[in-house]
């Protein structure tokens, strides 16, 4: 579990936002940050992206909602949301465990930088 990232202490109640902040989440973390990884599905695995989960009723859409996309393929199971300005993948409904979201770490509004 991770409780810091840079100077930014994990909240029980965190915020996640894309690049252009229109979309803004907020997510139940009330453990911190639960075992990042890195997905290796076809469509992670292009992403880069480190995730984590959480349960859905844990997963709020602050602000956004209407400019969310939804990207599907194969089985059409998990939905993977992405900012329909700037493009940044948020989060997504799990095949593996349709009642989890996957979220994407870089997106925690957080500050890694000094200030030097």
């Amino acid at each position: 579990m991770i409780h810091r990232i840079g100077n930014t202490d994990i909240q029980p109640r965190h915020r996640l936002s894309c690049h252009c902040g229109a979309v803004v989440l907020e997510l139940e973390l009330p453990d911190g940050v639960v075992d990042p990884h890195r997905c290796d599905c076809s469509l992670c695995r292009r992403k880069g992206a480190i995730t984590s989960g959480v349960p859905l009723n844990a997963l709020h859409v602050i602000a956004g909602e209407e400019v969310l996309r939804c990207y599907q393929f194969n089985t059409l199971t998990a939905k993977h949301y992405f900012c329909g300005n700037c493009g940044i993948y948020t989060h997504h409904q799990r095949r593996s465990n349709p009642n989890e979201y996957g979220y994407n770490v870089g997106c925690l509004e957080v500050s890694v930088h000094s200030g030097t």
